[in-house]
């Protein structure tokens, strides 16, 4: 039985759930029973095996029910973003062809909102126990359903939206479990053991749960009997007072989130409990090697990495042990094979640059975008747009997504370099680096520094301006480093830390630039 319906038989009373900021719980038999009832509601309303069901949700145990729910029912579920407006929830809800929607208090006015764009939609459902008009009360529809399992049930998967960080989201859709129901896949097993998830394990998991990681994570976790702990959001010190209070054995966090608790005063670090930490995970964005670096001196060589995305046509990962011998690196291949592919399709060697494929993993498509689905392979081998190279021991090394590219001059440059050199640097909090019109050399390198402290006059960020370039000159060629910096109060990230670059970029394609913004 998957991980809810076993729990449920064997030890009911365990925890499933937690909130980590108000102690919430939600124990084994409470979330199948809850899982149950919500298939048999969705069965009970037509839908079927393959049928697909949305919901936006904040960090909730609600959002856990949902998604256990519709995975009993067999059905793909689409997490949405919380944070966006009703055009942008219409057109995922329109484009995945949900035929219910769920919605929390938090969400329902853009939920709502987006009604005019999703004409297909059955049913609309507000979970918790407040009313919404045109919404059915979730707490109604699960005391209506019936309690006993379903006797066919199949096992659904989720189907999740790309983040848009180069342009329309995009649903990656891979093919339901052939497995029967409540038989792991083989990558559920290859997760428990190399992450070593059991009924011991509690996870801490501090990002929103409308993403890849942390929801598969914590799913995953369930399978294998561990207790999720669940932020509500992220807070550096929250998280070193979660880890202490819950006993947290495993955790996963984001560059941008190891940033923020390497940036707490030195009594608060000093007096965490972190002694129950086993496996500390992380992965979503480019972790600049210092940062990495510090945290496994704090935490010991407990942190680890993998590289991977929504389309789970490949991971690799490496231990700290061993990013420690190749700084930098991603690791290797979980399975299969990585492949570096020049524009042609032909395998490059060890040390030159190119498109990272993966062969031997999962297949995936872009939900209605057949030629998205046809560019992402190439010979049997598919790629999820980064550029990198592998090292003479294999160890896969990324340099930058292929989208993100500047071409100055005819030379080709990868914009992350510069960016992990900057992010090192004491006066910049965030930072992006990408290309900008140039009349002579088509694109020139372009810094946007988020500063920890804003400059207060033009002759103080000029002064900043060229003690950055200067530091990139001092360690990178000429052509890497910006030509210029410009200074901002906020640079966009979406809540698992990836720069949405594209918004600050265009703002330059569309000669909107000036020197403090």
């Amino acid at each position: 039985m998957p991980a809810p319906a076993h729990f449920a038989e064997r030890d009911p009373d365990r925890p499933a759930i937690i909130i980590a900021e108000t102690g919430e719980t939600m124990t084994f038999a409470q979330l199948d029973a809850a899982a149950v009832r919500l298939a048999n509601a969705l069965a009970s309303r037509g839908l079927r095996h393959g049928d697909h069901v949305a919901y936006c949700m904040a960090n909730s145990i609600d959002a856990l029910v949902v998604a256990w729910g519709i995975h009993y029912a067999g059905c793909y579920y689409t997490p949405i973003g919380t944070s966006l407006t009703a055009a942008e929830v219409g057109y995922i809800v329109d484009d995945c062809g949900a035929k219910v929607v769920v919605a929390d208090p938090a969400t329902a006015p853009a939920v709502d909102g987006a009604r005019a764009l999703a004409p297909h939609v059955r049913h609309w459902w507000l979970a918790g126990s407040e009313q919404g008009d045109g919404f059915d009360r979730l707490e109604d529809v699960l005391a209506d359903a019936s309690p006993v399992p379903a006797a066919d049930r199949a096992e659904g998967r989720e189907m999740l939206y790309s983040s848009g960080t180069t342009g329309q989201p995009k649903g990656v859709k891979a093919p339901l479990p052939s497995t029967a129901f409540g038989v792991d896949e083989p990558a559920a097993k290859g997760m428990a053991a190399l992450f070593r998830f059991d009924e011991h394990t509690v996870y801490l998991s501090p990002a929103p749960l409308y993403h890849a990681a942390p929801l598969r994570f914590c799913m995953g976790a369930h399978r294998f009997g561990g207790t999720v702990v669940v932020m509500k959001r992220f807070d550096a010190a929250g998280v070193l007072s979660a880890i202490g209070q819950h006993r947290a054995t495993h955790a996963q966090f984001v560059p941008t989130m190891f940033i923020r608790m390497l940036a707490l005063p030195d009594d608060v670090k000093a007096a965490a409990d972190l002694s129950s930490l086993q496996i500390v995970l992380h992965a979503a964005a480019p972790c600049p090697i210092d940062v990495k670096h510090r945290m496994i001196n704090w935490w010991g060589p407990i942190v680890h990495e993998y590289y991977g995305g929504t389309e789970a046509n490949g991971t690799t990962f490496v231990f700290a042990h061993d990013w420690l011998a190749h700084p930098g690196t991603v690791g290797k291949p979980l399975s299969g094979a990585v492949h570096i592919l020049d524009a042609d399709g032909r395998e490059l060697p060890a040390g030159e640059i190119g498109g990272v494929y993966f062969s031997g993993g999962n297949s995936f498509e872009y939900h209605g975008d057949s030629d998205k689905t046809a560019a992402a392979y190439v010979a049997g081998k598919s790629t999820m747009g980064d550029v990198g190279y592998l090292d003479a021991d294999g160890f896969l090394f990324l340099t930058d997504r292929k989208a993100n590219m500047i071409i100055t001059g005819g030379v080709n440059v990868y914009p992350q370099e510069a960016e992990n050199l900057l992010a090192g640097h004491p006066a910049v909090h965030d930072v992006a680096v990408f290309g900008v019109p140039n009349p002579d050399f088509g694109e020139e390198v372009k810094a946007v520094v988020q500063p920890c402290e804003m400059p207060s006059t033009p002759a103080e960020a000029t002064a900043l301006e060229a003690e950055l370039i200067a530091f990139c000159q001092a360690h990178l060629a000429k052509v890497k480093c910006p030509r210029s910096v410009d200074f901002r109060d906020h640079l966009p990230r979406t809540d698992t830390g990836k720069l949405l670059k594209r918004l600050v970029r265009d703002d330059y394609w569309e000669g909107r630039a000036s020197r403090i913004i």
